[in-house]
């Protein structure tokens, strides 16, 4: 595999996360059960003192099925990138997947979270404005990367690493 493909795979991978991300935090989607989940428990907490009380555990349906859904995204995302990198068989599959979504988790962790999520206005819930040191807790991030972040990203790096082995 080349590692200028894989780099330039990386590159757009951030791409292309980045926009299905600020795609999805517009309008109502924003204060959806899947969108809310992703915030610290206080933001959540003082966000629900003012507007009806949902579900947004990974026991919601609405969660469950987003997640779902990434993760139907990020493998075919994956797959066209093992494909490009030339991987030839599971243990190529499933490292590069694995690696670009470790990479996809940093980045999102200390760029969008840390960065602009913690500091645009789009992202900030209706009522939680004023909770700015809230918005900018590194270690809430950081936790989530690594569990059940790392976790998740074994899902599709598997799911790739089986697709390469198959159409082989």
């Amino acid at each position: 595999m080349n590692g200028w493909v894989i780099l330039i795979e990386a590159l757009v991978f951030a791409g292309v996360f980045t926009a299905i991300l600020f795609a999805f935090f517009r309008g109502d989607r924003k204060t959806s059960a899947a969108s809310i989940h992703n915030y610290p428990p206080d933001i959540q907490e003082e966000y629900f003192k003012t507007h009806e009380r949902i579900d947004v555990s990974y026991r919601s349906k609405n969660v469950f099925l987003t997640k779902s859904l990434g993760v139907a995204i990020f493998t075919g995302i994956l797959f066209v990138c093992a494909r490009i990198a030339g991987a030839a068989d599971f243990r190529q599959g499933f490292w590069l997947s694995f690696g670009l979504m470790a990479w996809i988790g940093v980045y999102d962790t200390c760029f969008l979270d840390w960065v602009l999520f913690a500091n645009l206005p789009m992202f900030r819930l209706e009522g939680t404005e004023h909770m700015e040191e809230a918005y900018h807790q590194k270690w809430f991030h950081a936790k989530g990367m690594l569990f059940p972040g790392l976790i998740f990203a074994l899902i599709p790096a598997a799911l790739v690493g089986w697709l390469v082995t198959l159409v082989g």
